[in-house]
């Protein structure tokens, strides 16, 4: 049994580091050195036997072994703040916590909320939007969801829906234009773009790749930190955006926006709906689970 065991003490740095994808930003949620943590995991590992995470170019990923682990121990903390919570009255475990991003929760989730209510009454439902992915999340969640493709984690992927994505603009700005325009004349109008850093967010350089289009070679792109701005600037008609179907088919609806030419991306897996750590009444959760899957299908 002896050989079994490992030191539970360096469980924490490496549950922080998976569930972040980061030995710095670990470091600095625990008030460690960089080299704390990455001598810790190191440990880790030789007691294992076996890499956690992949080293390249100063950045960290999780190998397949490590992402297992990670979800473990991910749980095994989340269960011991949730009993010590409980022990203290603080936590409400008929409560389940949705996070979403900002504009998926915004555009797409709230229209539709009142029909989870209507069809279950007894879930108690706290949304939380964020901008940021997952791996920087600050509180526990019981259900996630955002765009594949960005950092997530040690979550566990529960399943996936696809998306269509293509230009969209304020129909002021094409009125020009009754029919959907060339791409030829997409690449003489401003094109607003949502930039992040790392670049997990599928582009403008993306869209015309996937689609086939040469890239003009001059492109006039206007730049936002979030990408409800991006579609803030395009109904106010200043240039055209990449829309997703799913968030924008109700703006398009309502006359706000309009499919600026006729061609899209189909992209299968678009959108992640992910298991966090935190437990709340398993029941409601899988109520949540089964309608998101209804609804992203």
């Amino acid at each position: 049994m002896r050989h079994n065991d490992i030191q539970l003490a360096r469980l924490r740095p490496f549950e922080a580091a998976a569930r972040l994808e980061s030995f710095t930003r670990a470091a600095e949620e625990l008030g460690l050195t960089q080299t704390a943590v990455s001598r810790q995991i190191g440990q880790l590992e030789e007691e294992l036997g076996l890499r956690l995470f992949e080293r390249r170019n100063r950045a960290v990923f999780l190998t397949e072994e490590g992402r297992r682990l990670g979800q473990v121990a991910g749980d095994a903390l989340a269960a011991i703040r949730a009993e010590v919570a409980a022990i203290r009255g603080s936590r409400d475990p008929d409560t389940v916590v949705l996070r979403c991003q900002l504009c998926e929760a915004f555009y797409w989730l709230m229209p539709r909320l009142s029909d989870f209510h209507a069809n279950h009454p007894e879930v108690q439902l706290q949304l939380v939007s964020a901008l940021a992915p997952l791996t920087e999340a600050t509180e526990p969640f019981d259900i996630a969801l955002q765009t594949t493709g960005r950092a997530s984690g040690s979550a566990r992927l529960l399943f996936t829906a696809a998306d269509s994505i293509f230009p969209v603009c304020a129909p002021s700005l094409l009125a020009d234009h009754p029919d959907p325009i060339s791409p030829e004349t997409l690449g003489n109008l401003p094109l607003l773009s949502h930039r992040v850093t790392p670049q997990d967010w599928f582009d403008w350089p993306e869209w015309f790749a996937a689609t086939g289009i040469p890239r003009p070679s001059r492109l006039r792109i206007v730049s936002f930190d979030s990408y409800p701005l991006v579609l803030q600037a395009a109904v106010t008609g200043q240039g055209v955006a990449l829309g997703w179907k799913r968030t924008v088919s109700d703006m398009i609806a309502d006359g706000k926006l309009r499919a600026a030419c006729h061609q899209h991306v189909d992209r299968p897996n678009e959108i992640s709906v992910f298991r966090g750590s935190r437990r709340s009444n398993y029941t409601a959760v899988d109520s949540l689970v089964s309608w998101l899957q209804a609804e992203l299908t």
